[in-house]
């Protein structure tokens, strides 16, 4: 089978691009609005882009045209937390993906503790394994919605000591969440090893 992706519609081709790109790590983003209410929100568009210095790339998608509650308050702000869901926190995790406004208090809304960051104004999950604390660097629109891509980069980082070995997250004991296509997840419980070539 060939596709042409000029061929699909939006939706068609946001299907067949998050069913192909798996498993795909989650930024569970937590921001303040201007007027201080915390938001909350899960986003699959999220990665890794340097260690030195460490930053991550968060992508987010518009709705009806305008960005969604965590661009606008990233454009505001310049600063929010970046969370790694773990299967336990799964079902709070997809609870928080809810299309509530901007007024609602999403870690209220999934029964979650919020806990003051260091560096950085957004509060933190207090049940989150790993929370990376991040300031705005750069931002860009990308494709045809556009969605609003952001690279933020790392200041401080919160490691729970229980998911930890040699002073880095095991990815077993993590338990990471990943998102696959359609309503579908994984978790990182069953990591293998291949050596890589001398």
């Amino acid at each position: 089978m060939q596709i042409d992706p000029a061929t699909l519609s939006a939706k068609d081709s946001y299907l067949l691009m998050t069913a192909c790109v798996v498993p795909r790590p989650v930024g569970w983003a937590s921001t303040l609005g201007a007027d201080g209410v915390p938001n909350l929100a899960p986003f699959s568009y999220f990665g890794g882009v340097s260690s030195s210095p460490m930053t991550v790339m968060l992508s987010v998608g518009r709705r009806a045209g305008r960005p969604k509650d965590t661009a606008a308050n990233l454009l505001a702000t310049k600063e929010a937390v970046l969370h790694i869901p773990t299967r336990a926190l799964a079902a709070a995790m997809v609870a928080t993906s809810a299309d509530a406004g901007p007024d609602i208090d999403e870690f209220a809304l999934a029964g979650l503790t919020p806990l003051p960051s260091v560096s950085v104004r957004p509060p933190r999950v207090a049940e989150a394994a790993i929370a990376m604390e991040a300031v705005l660097r750069h931002h860009l629109e990308v494709g045809d919605g556009p969605v609003d891509m952001f690279l933020l980069e790392v200041v401080r980082l919160h490691l729970d000591d229980d998911v930890l070995v040699d002073g880095r997250p095991d990815p077993a004991r993590l338990a990471a969440v990943g998102r696959l296509g359609g309503r579908s997840y994984c978790d990182t419980t069953a990591p293998f090893e291949i050596p890589r070539p001398d």
